[in-house]
């Protein structure tokens, strides 16, 4: 959604390119139809973000299609810039672009795509009915991923209640559980939408808006808990969710942009701790490549322990348009290898 400094993207870039930024962690489990040799994945997000960038994420296209021990593509969100069309035209034009990955894709809303889309420069839309389209576009079957090659997931639209939450999904892949969870950017859409409202603000929140976060974040708890159920009934070696939004670790619990997500955190990290083997949150939002260890210190504010086995992954994003495979392996007891991938036609700046 934001974009760093210019140092830090080209920071980010340098000590990739330098294999500085190669971590392991937690795993995954089988997709089903899929072979289990070279077992790995691509992590990409915050791309494309403009006409211009639909031409470089042709060339991610073409390099991950290409590198043959890729078994999915795992989109983080934002399908566009937070000044582009929310129109159909431009949603469909991007999940056409998508299809032509050979293996099937996965993707996560972000809040370009939908929480945003209020902005007189994205069609001062109704936030709620482009996420209604959004979904109706990116998920055209319900349990059923997309891409040339899609495979089948659970999908928590299939558990009475929870219908519309088509986006919220889990698989297995090579001995882990892996999951999507609907958590987006603009403070999980608590920013107000005052593109269409000048009257919405933290103050005098709009009713409706405050109901979709209150519904979705009911939903995202719950999936939650029921991606780690599945993982200890199938002894998995590691858990993998995804979502789009960069969820502020280091700010305060009591700060106003954590309110968004610390319900969401607190259920992550209690649910980690017990789990006890390795854990990722992968997610996009602030756009550049990074590995870390937000949670070696209490949660607050539920003041969890130290969680060493909860690891952070976050994608590159505009003006970095590369991919990071992710090597899975339960063998190994961090179970997650990243590798950052940058595409050589695409460096920035040239």
């Amino acid at each position: 959604m934001f974009a760093q400094p210019l140092r830090r993207h080209l920071a980010a870039a340098l000590l990739s390119a330098a294999g500085l930024f190669i971590l392991s962690a937690p795993a995954l489990a089988q997709v089903g139809g899929l072979s289990r040799t070279g077992n790995s994945f691509a992590l990409l997000g915050d791309v494309p973000y403009s006409v211009t960038e639909e031409v470089k994420f042709d060339n991610v296209i073409a390099d991950i299609n290409a590198t043959r021990g890729v078994r999915f593509v795992l989109h983080n969100g934002d399908v566009k810039s937070g000044s582009e069309s929310c129109g159909d035209a431009l949603l469909t034009r991007r999940f056409n672009q998508f299809q032509n990955f050979v293996r099937g894709f996965v993707i996560t809303p972000g809040d370009n795509d939908w929480t945003d889309c209020h902005r007189v420069n994205n069609g001062a839309f109704l936030p709620t009915e482009r996420l209604t389209r959004f979904r109706e576009i990116y998920y055209p079957v319900p349990g059923r991923t997309t891409g040339q090659r899609p495979f089948t997931v659970d999908t928590q639209a299939s558990v009475p209640g929870y219908a519309k939450y088509v986006e919220n999904m889990m698989w297995s892949f090579a001995g882990t559980t892996m999951a999507t969870v609907h958590v987006v950017g603009s403070n999980n859409n608590l920013d107000p939408w005052t593109g269409i409202d000048p009257g919405d603000s933290y103050t005098t929140p709009r009713a409706d808006r405050i109901a979709e976060f209150n519904e979705r974040e009911a939903a995202a708890l719950v999936w939650i808990d029921t991606v780690f159920d599945r993982a200890v009934q199938q002894a998995s070696a590691g858990v993998l969710i995804a979502w789009q939004a960069n969820p502020n670790f280091e700010l305060a619990s009591t700060a106003q942009q954590r309110q968004g997500f610390n319900k969401v955190l607190d259920k992550l990290g209690a649910r980690a701790q017990a789990f006890g083997k390795p854990v990722v949150l992968a997610h996009g939002d602030s756009h550049y490549f990074r590995l870390d260890k937000p949670l070696v210190r209490p949660i607050a504010p539920s003041g969890n322990a130290s969680l060493e086995n909860f690891t952070r992954a976050e994608n590159f994003g505009t003006p970095q348009v590369h991919w990071v495979e992710v090597f899975v392996d339960a063998r190994d007891p961090n179970v997650f290898t990243f590798v950052p991938r940058l595409v050589r036609a695409n460096f920035f700046p040239r």
